[in-house]
């Protein structure tokens, strides 16, 4: 099965573009409209002088910018297999995602170039502790040990976590009823939810995955009896085994979640602005409706999922 594709880069070199613009009599359009140079225009006219562009991939305009970032590349840890988050689509092999969209409205708003970097979630935060990537997205829970290791942006939403099971389970209702029992939860491993798990039962009643579609497979399968899931993912896993899972009980815990970046990162400061300004003009709201409302259709049947 093609694997996961490696690296999503929105960036052609800049020299090659400046050079396309110099060599063309009429130079093409640029992607997304530049400011106007406030310089004296020569006696001949406007439309005939030679204008550079930004690199394609860099978003907004320095003009229009919370924080002009001048067309910096951020390179941004996604896993590319967690619904709404990230994924890569099976029909279309494009990338697609709640981060895909916000990163591309906060560089618009900070005009900067997106570069999204395939990544494994185990070992995601610590590799952007160790400065290989200069953020991550992938819904990262914001708790005082991750930020001992990594800053964090300001937080974009509250997410619950929640006990998914097969569809009529009916022997028990809660997180506390199910640590009453001697059954098996599944989840996966370096999460929140993992560390939720061990609050209410000991080790080795866990199952343990690298991704949650093998907790969810375990689930459908019987090899587990429930799965503890943050309630939005949990959503996607209805939605295509409407006929066998549902959420119950409670919510265990509400997490605020945040991007992060390596200890500090000068980034900090103007990525929260431009999340600040998504939330006074009612962008992010927006966004969140569109990828964790009901409405939001795509399923991990219809994304690509490494072996």
């Amino acid at each position: 099965m093609r694997r996961n594709v490696l690296i999503v880069n929105f960036v052609l070199i800049a020299t090659l573009l400046l050079s396309a613009c110099a060599s063309s009599a009429t130079p093409a359009a640029p992607a997304f409209e530049e400011p106007q140079s406030e310089a004296p225009v020569a006696e001949a006219p406007a439309a005939e002088e030679p204008v550079a562009a930004d690199p394609e991939g860099c978003l907004g305009s320095a003009d229009t910018a919370v924080v002009d970032l001048n067309c910096r590349e951020i390179t941004i840890a996604v896993e590319n297999a967690y619904l709404p988050f990230n994924y890569i689509s099976i029909e279309t092999g494009d990338p697609g995602g709640w981060d895909y969209d916000a990163w591309e409205e906060i560089c618009t708003r900070l005009h900067c170039t997106p570069v999204f970097v395939e990544a494994s979630w185990d070992g995601m935060i610590q590799a952007v502790s160790d400065g290989q990537f200069d953020a991550a997205g992938d819904g990262i829970t914001i708790t005082e040990s991750r930020a001992e290791v990594v800053d964090f942006s300001i937080g974009y939403i509250n997410i619950q976590q929640r006990l998914l099971v097969r569809l009529g389970e009916d022997r028990f209702t809660s997180i506390e009823e199910f640590a009453e029992t001697d059954f098996q939860l599944g989840t996966q491993s370096n999460t929140t939810n993992y560390e939720t798990a061990v609050e209410y039962l000991p080790e080795e009643r866990i199952s343990a995955f690298e991704q949650f579609p093998f907790a969810v497979q375990a689930l459908l399968s019987g090899d587990v009896d429930a799965v503890i899931i943050d309630e939005v993912v949990g959503m996607g896993y209805m939605g295509e085994n409407t006929d066998s899972l549902e959420l119950i009980g409670p919510a265990i815990s509400s997490d605020e979640l945040g991007f992060a970046f390596p200890l500090g990162s000068d980034l900090v400061d103007p990525i929260n602005q431009a999340i600040q300004s998504m939330m006074a003009d009612g962008a992010l709201a927006e966004l969140n409706v569109r990828y964790f409302g009901p409405a939001f259709d795509i399923t991990y049947d219809d994304i690509l999922l490494e072996d």
